[in-house]
């Protein structure tokens, strides 16, 4: 047999590599991103000036600094991408075992560059947060387990995946980073859902997450500051939410003008965290609009693709990789525009930060390699092939 057939198209088997790779990636998540990258390079050029004056550096550096950091992560997404799902799933395992292991040292070696949370290894010329890259590889073993548990005789991947996530929780907490323990809790319950969880479960592991919302509130001053924050009805003016939020009101639709913003140099964050506040404050909400429609295509096209899958795993460990994508976007704007409480999320491939932009890359490339069209790799051909 010299054609296998996926839908329509022929795919020839001897097909050289990258005209494979070409023919079968979506294209338009693929845009997307190198879409998202250029904008944030573009943002950088504002909002880390302000930051490289204050620290003694050429104007330009953070943005070199992350052009550099985002050529790798883009290199390493297209080369993730060429991978099959079985090499993706060996990447994902390797990769979180490695990064469960940092997370593990972070207590004695890590550091909290004074703000509070060990989340970080300084190497001096460069720091590594470990929770960024332990995320896609969560993903991939969750999906993996509960993959391998729908087989006749498989083990029981449901229980040892949450036992799994109950550890994983447990040491972030410990840094504290409840915004990361919260994205690996969301994920879980997505690939859950899918696998065929119960509605009665789902609201089960709901009701334990609110009950360790109220425990943490309680018992950790870090965590119940920042509630408080975004609970109180007067936002002081003075603060990071409130120079975002007076920045995105200035703004309006059309901006003030490029580089006549002035959040930038009031925000220690405004290069990181409250990178969507400089995009409103100077291009005004047709930039944001468009970001966000950026992400929506992303999600939304790797959703569509994904339901015509019929490998259980690709199905379910892109599902969880496209859902973290779009939900750690929809938290840093939903921040900045005080719709959720403070957390130190980045915004993917639009903020700075060399740890970020690559774990964006390696969770991209995952999900580019498992929404890619393959041989017979829709679920409609099992249909097809039974009339």
């Amino acid at each position: 047999m010299t054609e296998m057939v996926y839908g329509s198209n022929p795919i020839r088997v001897t097909e050289p590599v990258l005209p494979r790779w070409w023919r079968t990636i979506d294209k338009w998540t693929l845009t997307s991103v190198f879409i998202l990258f250029g904008l944030g390079l573009l943002l950088g050029l504002a909002a880390s000036v302000p930051l490289a004056n204050r620290n003694g550096l050429e104007p330009f550096y953070y943005v070199q600094r992350q052009a550099m950091f985002g050529g790798i992560a883009l290199v390493v997404m297209i080369a993730i991408s060429m991978m099959s799902p079985a090499m993706v799933r060996r990447l994902g395992v390797l990769g979180f075992g490695i990064s469960m292991v940092a997370l593990m040292l972070l207590p004695i070696l890590g550091t909290d560059f004074g703000k509070g949370a060990v989340r970080w290894f300084s190497f001096g010329f460069a720091s590594v947060q470990p929770s960024e890259f332990l995320k896609p590889g969560f993903v991939i073993l969750t999906a993996w387990l509960m993959a391998s548990a729908q087989d006749l005789n498989g083990p029981p991947g449901k229980t040892v995946s949450f036992v799994i996530l109950t550890t994983v929780v447990g040491f972030l907490a410990m840094q504290p980073d409840f915004g990361q323990a919260a994205l690996v809790i969301f994920a879980w319950g997505v690939i859950y859902f899918i696998a065929g969880a119960p509605m009665t479960l789902i609201m089960v592991v709901g009701g334990l997450v609110v009950a360790g919302g109220l425990g943490f509130y309680e018992s950790s001053e870090h965590f119940a500051r920042r509630i408080d924050g975004f609970l109180s009805p007067d936002v002081d003016p003075r603060t990071q939410l409130g120079y975002a939020a007076n920045a995105i009101q200035e703004g309006g639709f059309f901006g003030v003008g490029v580089g006549e913003g002035q959040v930038k140099w009031s925000l220690p964050d405004a290069h990181t965290d409250f990178i969507i506040a400089v995009a409103a404050e100077e291009y005004g909400l047709i930039l944001v609009l468009a970001i966000l429609a950026l992400y929506g295509v992303i999600v939304v096209r790797s959703l569509w693709r994904l339901m015509k899958e019929r490998d259980p795993f690709a199905r379910l460990g892109g599902a969880g990789l496209a859902c973290i994508f779009g939900v750690q976007a929809m938290i840093n704007m939903g921040v900045a525009v005080r719709l959720l409480p403070a957390k130190g999320m980045t915004l993917p491939f639009v903020s700075y930060g060399g740890s970020s932009v690559i774990a964006a890359g390696i969770t991209m490339g995952m999900l580019l390699a498992l929404t890619r069209a393959r041989p017979r790799g829709q679920i409609s051909d099992v249909f097809r092939r039974g009339r």
